[in-house]
């Protein structure tokens, strides 16, 4: 196990405020639909719009004296985050990108200052370019998941949720390369032993699903999900070993039931989330009553979602 619980919560000490203590709180409308008792934990309401800036406050915060420039590879939330963190400080940001990106957070990481370079293919190839890049300048890469500072800056999730009053059941976690899930993951291990954790992951990007059932990484097809946040097909082998020590379950959602609970959010809740926010959500209602009269949490993990997608998916919530 990478994750260590005092460097989590020294952590959590470290981080900009302005990225903790987020609301955590049942949502009704949303419970009475769903025949579970739902606590919602927003992570959207920052100047990012999503939890990437806890796992990149961490990195900064343990970076190298001498690091003056970061680079990354992102489909936007990491990018942001780093470009937010980065502007802070004073240090510089280069964030690669995949020309297919949604422009939404390809001009906000620009916005925030980073320094954009976009390519042809996937995150893969993103994360290749990004590589060479670190090599050829001396920037510091930060690679998601893999830099285990993005895990546990991602586990003071997890600490916040082991503080909720009454029963927690279970906690629906959003899975794409594996920091939110194995940092929330340990933090409840270590902190509330009763909770099971699940990941959530969309069925047109399996990758790490199919990866944690086998034990090993499982050749699977390019990714065809609206959910950008958690499309990708590699498996980083010590990301996978954190996961399966720290999750109970990793469960497939439809694109149907993904844009369903994007509905529900916004009519139930009046929030507005991305598509890899509302996994847990889909899950629930995907679930054939497997959390009914259950104490469920999920985390809306971001909000970075243009708004003309956004109706065309949700029809404005109608």
């Amino acid at each position: 196990m990478r994750l260590d619980l005092a460097r989590v919560l020294l952590a959590r000490t470290q981080i900009d405020p302005l990225f903790l203590d987020t609301p955590q709180y049942e949502c009704e409308p949303l419970s009475e639909l769903l025949g579970c008792r739902l606590i919602l934990k927003v992570e959207t309401l920052n100047p990012v719009r999503s939890f990437k800036g806890r796992g990149t406050e961490t990195v900064f915060n343990r970076l190298p004296a001498s690091s003056t420039e970061v680079v990354c590879a992102s489909a936007g939330n990491l990018g942001q985050a780093l470009a937010f963190g980065g502007r802070q400080r004073g240090v510089g940001v280069t964030v690669v990108a995949s020309a297919a990106a949604n422009p939404l957070k390809v001009e906000r990481m620009k916005a925030l200052g980073a320094d954009v370079m976009l390519v042809d293919g996937e995150i893969e190839e993103a994360l290749a370019a990004a590589t060479r890049y670190a090599e050829e300048t001396g920037a510091f890469l930060v690679e998601d998941s893999k830099d285990v500072g993005t895990c546990e800056g991602a586990a003071t999730i997890g600490v916040e949720l082991s503080e909720l009053p009454g029963e927690l059941d279970a906690v629906l976690v959003s899975l794409g390369a594996g920091a939110m899930a194995s940092g929330v993951g340990f933090a409840l291990k270590e902190l509330r032993k009763g909770t099971e954790v699940i990941c959530v992951q969309p069925e047109e990007a399996p990758a790490m699903t199919l990866a944690l059932r086998a034990g090993r990484a499982v050749e699977v097809g390019a990714p065809r999900t609206i959910a950008d946040g958690v499309a990708g097909r590699s498996v980083i082998p010590e990301v996978l070993d954190d996961l399966a020590e720290t999750t109970d379950d990793a469960v497939l959602v439809s694109e149907a039931g993904i844009v369903e609970a994007m509905r529900l959010l916004y009519r139930s809740a009046g929030l507005v989330v991305e598509p890899a926010a509302a996994l847990g959500v889909a899950a629930v209602l995907e679930g054939g009553g497997r959390f009914n009269g259950k104490t469920v949490a999920t985390i809306l993990c971001g909000s970075n979602v243009a708004p003309g997608d956004f109706e065309r998916w949700v029809g404005n919530g109608r």
